[in-house]
């Protein structure tokens, strides 16, 4: 190792010991730990957070296996990453599809630190009129298919004793909107499983973070969601008059999907990060609502509550 001001005494004019003088022989080394590159795995990378993320991550350095619907979607990714990353084909509703790209991503860049679950959609209309078919597809996608992510990576992860997994929740996963509520079902089901797992893979040295947008500028209020119109005239005032609010503010939200992936890509560089972090405006003042309202629900009706127990 070069010689430091330290080690050879170098003195300023003064006489003192110039301690700077010996730094910039260990820039070297803190660019290093500052360029450390991290490998992801994301879901759903053609539009969107995924495709925002993606890029934001290649452009800072890091390797990116992202999975596509579409074969030409991945090849014109792995074109253009070149050794820097590879796409794959996967809809996270085929459970051998996802493990065959986890396993390809890991062959392609050697291991992973960072698994982005960010695939899904939003189903919206009326409980009672949306159909078992659309439900059981909107879980199929915004749960089942998190889940055959995770049962596919944790074991790469629990090996290496280290990672970070991303749940891309929603707001709308912390507190229900009228007109949504098969969305907000599918989304509070994964809030749940991301919170249980971080408590079993935090003391393997994994992370994970529930990740809660409110509005942003992706497609997810138009082409990507699916609209159960209110044929029920009780429901239009609620439920209808959401969801056209909903249709009419689309591309005009006010997140920003490229602010979104630079909160992301700084989320997993943190020593300590959180399980939960709302991202927007709207969903830090949801998630503050939502905790207060409930806070003082319980406490109003605390005596019921404590009165179901059996006597000490």
């Amino acid at each position: 190792m070069p010689k430091s001001a330290l080690a050879t005494n170098e003195r300023d004019a003064n006489g003192r010991l110039n301690i700077m003088a010996g730094l910039p022989v260990l820039a070297p080394f803190f660019s290093f730990l500052s360029s450390m590159s991290k490998n992801w795995f994301i879901t759903g990378v053609s539009t969107g957070f995924g495709a925002a993320l993606a890029d934001l991550a290649l452009a800072q350095g890091d390797k990116v296996a992202a999975t596509f619907r579409k074969q030409e979607q991945a090849d014109e990714f792995s074109k253009k990453v070149g050794a820097n990353g590879k796409g794959l084909v996967a809809d996270v509703a085929d459970e051998a599809a996802v493990k065959q790209a986890v396993a390809d991503a890991i062959e392609a860049l050697g291991y992973l630190d960072v698994v982005v679950n960010n695939a899904g959609y939003g189903s919206m209309g009326p409980i009672e009129e949306v159909s078992d078919a659309e439900v059981q597809r909107q879980f199929d996608v915004n749960v089942f298919g998190p889940l055959r992510v995770l049962r596919a990576v944790l074991p790469h992860l629990r090996e290496r004793k280290s990672g970070h997994i991303l749940n891309i929740t929603s707001i709308g996963g912390l507190r229900a909107f009228p007109g949504v509520g098969i969305y907000n079902g599918s989304k509070f089901a994964l809030e749940g499983i991301g919170e249980s797992l971080a408590a079993q893979v935090g003391p393997l040295g994994i992370h994970v973070t529930n990740v809660e947008p409110s509005g942003f500028r992706t497609d997810w209020a138009g082409r990507s969601a699916t609209f159960t119109e209110p044929a029920i005239e009780d429901y239009r005032p609620t439920a209808g008059k959401n969801m056209a609010d909903i249709q009419g503010y689309s591309g005009q939200q006010p997140g920003d999907p490229v602010r979104a992936a630079q909160a992301m890509f700084d989320l997993v560089r943190m020593d300590n990060p959180p399980l939960h972090l709302p991202l927007g405006k709207a969903a830090v003042k949801g998630a503050l609502d939502k905790f207060a309202t409930i806070t003082k629900e319980v406490e109003q009706y605390a005596h019921i509550g404590n009165g179901a127990d059996f006597p000490s």
